[in-house]
């Protein structure tokens, strides 16, 4: 049977707005079926819990190896081969990849989400989504500026087929360690929450089949948060755009269904409402992905279908969320005790971080160009 109708579909505007509306509604129920809430899916939370369960960090209430993202990388792969798409392929610039990859991470901790989380908590009514996408979109408008006058990491090549197989053998191994949960040894990994966040997550066949149909179906159509952001900012392109506002109508239609809708500021799940830190957070963040080339979803497809550049840059997202709980820069959310609501935020050391990642991301910006 001819795999091009599909193929043509998906393609098509419609292909992408039924894209939107999967995502959305596999969110939705995924934080029913056990996820935390506002948080059916969210790329960074899902890879900073799965540094926390290898033990690249000791903060007990986020470890847990996410098998969503796992079936992004391992449904992209299945899908590039079906469709004569898988390329291994390399460029330049590993170390400036790896590092964007750490900073992205900072500021999407600093928020508590990546862009995928940031529209799925608007979509469960948490305003402070509002700010983050706000700072999002700031961080994609300076990133273009770049991009206009010859930004670039270099072309990508041709490469041994093996390098492109290296992320989703990673993700393979993943998902034996998920599901065997080895001990090796007292004190050390595997980790697995016992409460928080965490803890919190669907049953494991169901998450996994979510992040393979998600992967299939991203990898068709190119979704990309950061992408439909900077087409519209650059040249007008509402193509991509379509998938993303179709990803929050859907959600939240759902939400409502579901009874997970609750229109509020303070005191949303895992999330804070300091508006300042939430906005550079997002800045950061936006800025990066930008410089990347994709938003950490859309970096995880890439490298299911041999990118070994966007492997490289989700690397470096999972050891920035090693190093933002190590180092205290990670947000902490909002604390309601008998009534009164304490607004969480970040430490002056996550202050630093996110100032510093921006002040990076800028001389990056500024120095990699073709055109002066």
């Amino acid at each position: 049977m001819s795999v091009k109708p599909v193929s043509n579909f998906l393609a098509s505007k419609w292909g992408l707005v039924s894209t939107g509306v999967v995502i959305g509604i596999i969110a939705a129920f995924l934080q029913k079926l056990g996820n935390p809430a506002n948080m059916g899916i969210c790329v960074a939370c899902f890879e900073r819990d799965i540094a926390g369960a290898l033990g690249l960090h000791r903060v007990a209430v986020v470890q847990y190896i996410r098998p969503e993202i796992i079936g992004f990388v391992l449904g992209s792969m299945i899908t590039a081969f079906i469709f004569r798409d898988f390329k291994a392929r390399h460029g330049s610039a590993p170390i400036v990849r790896f590092i964007l990859g750490a900073f992205a991470m900072i500021g999407a901790l600093a928020f508590l989400g990546c862009p995928w989380r940031a529209m799925l908590r608007l979509a469960g009514g948490d305003i402070n989504a509002v700010i983050g996408i706000i700072g999002l979109i700031i961080g994609i408008a300076v990133g273009d500026q770049f991009l206009k006058y010859g930004y670039n990491l270099g072309r990508s090549y041709k490469t041994y087929n093996v390098a492109g197989f290296v992320m989703p053998a990673i993700m393979a191994g993943f998902l034996l360690l998920l599901i065997f949960a080895p001990k090796f040894g007292e004190n050390a990994p595997i980790f697995f929450s016992e409460k928080g966040p965490g803890s919190m997550h669907a049953p494991l066949m169901i998450s996994l089949a979510a992040g393979l149909i998600i992967g299939f179906i991203a990898q068709r159509t190119r979704f990309c948060t950061m992408g439909s952001i900077r087409d519209v900012l650059l040249v007008g392109d509402l193509h991509l755009m379509r998938g993303v506002i179709a990803l929050i109508v859907s959600a939240f239609i759902t939400n409502l269904i579901l009874g997970q809708f609750h229109v509020g500021i303070a005191g949303q799940p895992i999330a804070h409402s300091n508006y300042l830190w939430n906005l550079l957070g997002m800045v950061l963040a936006g800025l990066a992905f930008v410089l990347a080339g994709g938003c950490p979803g859309r970096q995880l497809i890439l490298s299911g279908e041999g990118d070994c550049d966007a492997a490289v840059f989700v690397l470096g997202m999972i050891t920035g969320a090693a190093f933002s709980h190590n180092f205290g820069l990670a947000g902490s959310p909002d604390k309601i005790v008998d009534g009164a609501v304490t607004v969480g935020g970040i430490s002056q050391f996550g202050m630093v971080a996110v100032i510093t990642g921006i002040v990076v991301c800028l001389i990056i910006g500024f120095t990699m160009r073709e055109k002066i």
